[in-house]
């Protein structure tokens, strides 16, 4: 029997799985990647006989349902936690979900509810660096942690959650896998802050990232969105997410998309419903081919780049919330 433990390779995925782990231990194989990496099951399918161990996390059913099917068909065992859309959940006597698309829930808090609070602050980490500050701030308020502790959580999840944008692992400063490896020893998020200096060294080129994103001009903007193009280099691919989360925060009432151009020529698109009101996200983005998400946050994987003005005009006319207007797809 083996085990495998298969994870998007941001602050959710990571947290989510060291709660797991924690409470535990397992010996297992360990399949992640940069966070569009999604249809990881595939990586590992071939391999996978009766009766080993699954346990995925904070990545869409969806794009893996086929080798998802296969694994199962296999004989081999899944356990499933997730909060983005997962399409048509497969019926199987070998597969377990937890799974709640509510816009306030992150997998990791998913986990933090199965293990009744064993490694909340973890939790609360991870809600931190997937951009639901409001909900951590209210987790952390009521477990009594102090404004310094719960700044120095929110900065653990924002540089966790950072060095998971690349298109590739080679834009990424430290890969997802050796990231949690790093932190697996500790129970305490406070105790791996104090300990490894992987924290601050990812702070620093974190803040570098972001003053190069500032720079930068909205492509578009209107009262109910903008839309920025970064440049084609590994510090935009890297900043892509946490300069979402950050103007979603300057400006509540804005849908937010970030557009980068891939090696390809085509482009890969963040996008963030309005945080005064997050929902939606996923419903648009999920009407293109390669698009998906929750709905406060979601993405398209490959946009022609061609195409800019057209996307541009469904995603005003899908946010404009005192005017809204069906997609044209």
């Amino acid at each position: 029997m083996a085990d495998y433990d298969i994870f998007n390779g941001d602050a959710d995925g990571i947290c989510a799985l060291h709660q797991l782990r924690l409470a535990e231990p397992r010996s297992s194989q360990l399949i992640t990647g940069v966070k569009r990496d999604i249809s990881l099951i595939a990586r590992i399918a071939d391999q996978v006989v009766k009766d080993d161990r699954l346990t995925v996390l904070d990545i869409s059913i969806d794009p893996n349902k086929e080798a998802l099917n296969y694994t199962l068909n296999q004989g081999a065992h899944v356990t499933w936690f997730d909060h983005h859309n997962p399409g048509e959940i497969p019926q199987h006597p070998l597969l377990t979900t937890t799974i709640n698309l509510d816009s306030q829930v992150c997998t990791s808090l998913l986990v933090d509810q199965h293990l009744q609070g064993m490694f909340h602050h973890w939790a609360i980490v991870a809600l931190f660096g997937d951009g639901l500050s409001n909900v951590a701030n209210l987790l952390a308020k009521k477990a009594d942690l102090t404004i310094d502790a719960t700044n120095r959580l929110a900065l653990l999840g924002e540089v966790i959650n950072y060095n998971a944008y690349g298109e590739t692992i080679e834009d990424l400063h430290i890969s997802p896998d050796k990231l949690y490896l790093r932190l697996a020893p500790y129970s305490s998020p406070f105790d791996f802050i104090k300990n490894d200096s992987i924290v601050g060294e990812l702070t620093e080129l974190m803040h570098s990232d972001l003053n190069a994103a500032n720079d930068h001009q909205a492509l578009y903007m209107t009262n109910s969105c903008k839309v920025f193009m970064l440049p084609d280099c590994a510090w935009a691919r890297r900043v892509s997410g946490i300069f979402s989360n950050m103007l979603s925060k300057k400006t509540p009432h804005h849908a937010i998309a970030i557009m980068l151009p891939l090696k390809s020529g085509d482009l890969q698109i963040s996008v963030r419903a309005p945080k005064s009101n997050p929902t939606g996200a996923d419903i648009f983005c999920r009407s293109f081919p390669t698009g998906g998400g929750r709905a406060a946050a979601a993405g398209i994987n490959r946009y022609p780049a061609s195409a800019i003005e057209d996307f541009i005009l469904s995603f005003e006319a899908f946010f404009n919330r005192e005017n809204p207007k069906p997609l044209q797809q």
